[in-house]
């Protein structure tokens, strides 16, 4: 064998030697990879609170970079919090009747989708027509969740928060009142006793905007009955033409006479007025 066959063969041996060396350093490495990932599995699946405060670390860090790279402070839970929803995730149903309310108000189609979804869920559970409720909510605020009476009436469907404010307790106290979707609950519940109280619809319109006693209503209950008419045939899918939105004037006066239980009948709920039955049907 010549110098150079050996001084060859020497070179195979080292290089075959150095690869059986690398394969079985990668080997044991990616088994101790390996073993570490399932001991911080485990860990992490006995200890969630471990996790819990592996996340927010996570999160933090991400939110820092993102202020960093856009200059503007995030929220992740503000999506949460959004009261939104995708028109076109709806049933077509409620579709049409949130499109419909969203060109005639001028709203926009997501928060208005998730107040559609919402009126048709607790109208179903309250077995009362969801587009009764939001015919009201149309009349008294125009769908705006911020909007105020001089009486003190609040929110979408202008409950008298004052007068009903144990209702808001379970939503975190009276500031819910601005939640759209807890002022929505709280003045289905308000309505429906309303509705018991009188027997009828059209009755419990006139207590829920504090007419019961009053001669006439100013044409609350006409007014609130033509958007619901309008909004049934939206959800039978007839075409309806839009209107302008309709007002209600208040009445000019409020009797001071006790109700059934002793409590006061004046305005509880509504745009300038209210539900004389609020406090009868806690």
């Amino acid at each position: 064998m010549t110098a150079t066959e050996k001084f060859t063969k020497g070179m195979a041996t080292v290089a075959s030697d150095i690869a059986q060396g690398f394969f079985e350093i990668t080997h044991n490495g990616f088994a101790l990879l390996g073993l570490a990932v399932m001991f911080a599995v485990i860990t992490l699946t006995a200890r969630p609170e471990i996790r819990q405060a592996g996340e927010v670390q996570l999160m933090s860090w991400l939110q820092s970079r993102q202020t960093i790279v856009t200059g503007i402070v995030g929220d992740v839970e503000a999506v949460e919090r959004a009261t939104a929803a995708n028109p076109q995730s709806l049933p077509k149903q409620q579709a049409a009747v949130a499109f419909w309310l969203s060109k005639k108000y001028n709203v926009a189609p997501e928060p208005l989708s998730a107040l559609v979804a919402e009126a048709f869920e607790i109208g179903a559970s309250a077995k009362i027509d969801p587009t009764l409720i939001l015919a009201i909510m149309a009349i008294e605020s125009g769908f705006n969740p911020f909007a105020q009476s001089p009486v003190g009436a609040q929110g979408l469907m202008q409950v008298m928060t004052k007068i009903h404010s144990d209702k808001y307790e379970t939503f975190g106290g009276k500031f819910a009142a601005f939640d759209p979707l807890a002022n929505l609950r709280v003045g289905v519940k308000v309505l429906k006793d309303c509705i018991q109280m009188a027997g009828s619809v059209e009755g419990g319109l006139r207590y829920y905007v504090g007419a019961a006693n009053l001669e006439n209503d100013n044409g609350y209950t006409e007014k609130v009955m033509v958007e619901y008419n309008r909004l049934q045939q939206v959800a039978t899918g007839r075409s309806v033409p839009l209107t302008s939105p309709q007002t209600v004037t208040a009445p000019t006066h409020a009797p001071e006479e006790p109700s059934v239980d002793g409590a006061s009948n004046a305005p509880l709920a509504s745009n300038d007025h209210a539900t004389t039955v609020a406090m009868v049907a806690r």
